[in-house]
């Protein structure tokens, strides 16, 4: 779009030249994050240090009608925070402060641009917990995170992003600045905004502050790496440990072909992997008591020895622990080395996880692409990554997206939905009429229009036109 010159004056005049940013370098810089090969930078970057200087920048979007896209660490995998509208990138990075860490009320109140480990660290070295850990978690904000719900592997037992958030500070399409909720463990008064801002993807408002809640920081944990000689037998193990009784915090898929390309991207790390090993089980189990922890992991090895497992390998330390968690974090970068691909985020209640992946495979092979399935198979979350190899270019835009189609089809057949923690953001969107009916999609475009009668936050995202 062509920039309204006096919308930058004004922007210069209520921010100050420091906040606001029309060279070509910052705005190629916040263009893209890691959805595929995308870009689309803002017409204009402004990075305000407070929520004050948010209001500010939304008055002016708001009266001259100027799409706003809120960005985080850009980590994201399904483009929510791609200015395909151009207009202002709101760039949330230097708002990054633990304003307060409650450690009466186990309660941390941040700013969005707050890195999620640092957060994990500083409240570690307190004796306290925020479980929600996805892959980018070293790059990836707090705001980003509240955007998308993210999860991670830790989801299983704790819960995602949305089960920790007590209250939000958010500045809304017109300037005007809420807290959604109270900082209570209890809120039954009025309808709940805390948990529609959560997961909305930037479309409703702009989170400037947000009230956390923390838990004990857990003091032991075991981790084991499971080898499986068929990859549908790993999948079935998932829901029969659930069945035992035992909750593992953490039970991660990966199929042979990830674990080989990640060892070959990190090369550090050294995993013995056998020739007929088609997949990995990544179990960890954590808690207080030394004996409880270690009866888990007996019925879970008895669970996994039940299905075929192979040899088991448990790290014996934590630079072991760390190795293996850093074969599992980097799949998705290890993928991405490889090839040109897409990242699809499918979620299925646990136990048809094995008829996930079997149709998948089927999927890919009628179509003719090779796709790379890992994910958190604990809570049924299987991302699916299509590589591009060998495909023809007309193959890949106009063929693909009916096999995808078929993926999410199949997938919410199976009593599950199109994504678990990325977002639906600007590259799924189109899929959206599977997961839902007209009336469904009709309601939430009215929620919408009633905070952003103009359409200018985010635009573009989530919802089909």
């Amino acid at each position: 779009m062509e920039m309204d010159q006096a919308f930058i004056s004004a922007l210069h005049d209520g921010l100050g030249l420091d906040e606001v940013f029309v060279d070509e370098g910052t705005r190629s810089t916040y263009g893209h994050d890691e959805t595929e090969d995308l870009s689309f930078p803002p017409d204009v970057v402004v990075r305000p240090r407070s929520a004050e200087a948010v209001q500010r920048v939304m008055r002016l979007c708001h009266e001259y009608r100027i799409p706003v896209t809120p960005i985080g660490g850009r980590t994201g995998l399904s483009g929510g925070a791609l200015c395909v509208h151009g207009g202002v990138g709101l760039a949330l990075d230097r708002m990054d402060r633990i304003l307060e860490i409650d450690e009466k009320n186990l309660q941390v109140t941040v700013e969005p641009g707050v890195i999620t480990q640092v957060l994990q660290e500083a409240v570690a070295a307190k004796g306290l917990y925020y479980p929600p850990d996805p892959s980018s978690r070293g790059s990836c904000t707090i705001g980003g995170n509240l955007a998308e719900n993210a999860g991670g592997p830790r989801a299983l037992k704790y819960g995602v992003t949305r089960d920790f958030v007590l209250n939000l500070q958010v500045v809304l399409p017109s300037g005007d600045m809420i807290w959604t909720g109270a900082n209570t463990l209890k809120n039954s008064t009025g309808y709940d905004l805390t948990r529609l801002l959560v997961g909305s993807e930037g479309t409703l408002g702009v989170i400037t502050k947000a009230v956390l809640r923390l838990i004990p920081l857990p003091q032991l944990d075991r981790l084991m790496l499971v080898p499986f000689s068929d990859a549908r037998r790993a999948c079935e193990a998932v829901s029969a440990v659930f069945r035992s009784g035992v909750t593992p915090s953490a039970l991660e898929f990966m199929e042979r072909d990830a674990i080989d390309w990640t060892l070959r991207f990190i090369g550090q790390v050294q995993v013995p992997v056998g020739d007929d090993v088609k997949a990995h089980l990544l179990v960890e189990v954590d808690g207080n008591d030394e004996g409880a922890v270690m009866q888990d992991c007996e019925v879970i090895l008895r669970v996994m020895d039940e299905h075929g497992a192979g040899e088991v390998l448990f790290a014996e330390n934590a630079s072991e622990k760390d190795a293996l968690w850093l074969l599992r974090r980097k799949v998705g970068e290890a993928v991405k080395s490889r090839s040109i691909y897409k990242e699809e985020d499918t979620v299925v209640p646990r136990y048809r996880l094995p008829d996930l992946l079997e149709g998948v495979k089927t999927i890919g092979a009628r179509y003719g692409f090779q796709s790379v399935c890992y994910g958190h198979a604990g809570d049924g979350n299987l991302h699916v990554n299509i590589v591009k190899g060998e495909l023809s270019d007309h193959a890949w835009e106009h063929e693909l997206p009916k096999a995808i189609r078929e993926i999410f089809q199949l997938t919410v057949g199976l009593g599950g939905t199109l994504s678990g923690e990325h977002g639906i953001g600007s590259v799924q969107r189109a899929y959206m009429d599977i997961a839902f009916d007209a009336v469904q999609l009709d309601l939430m475009r009215r929620i919408r229009k009633a905070f952003d009668p103009y359409g200018i936050m985010n635009p573009g995202k989530v919802l089909p036109e």
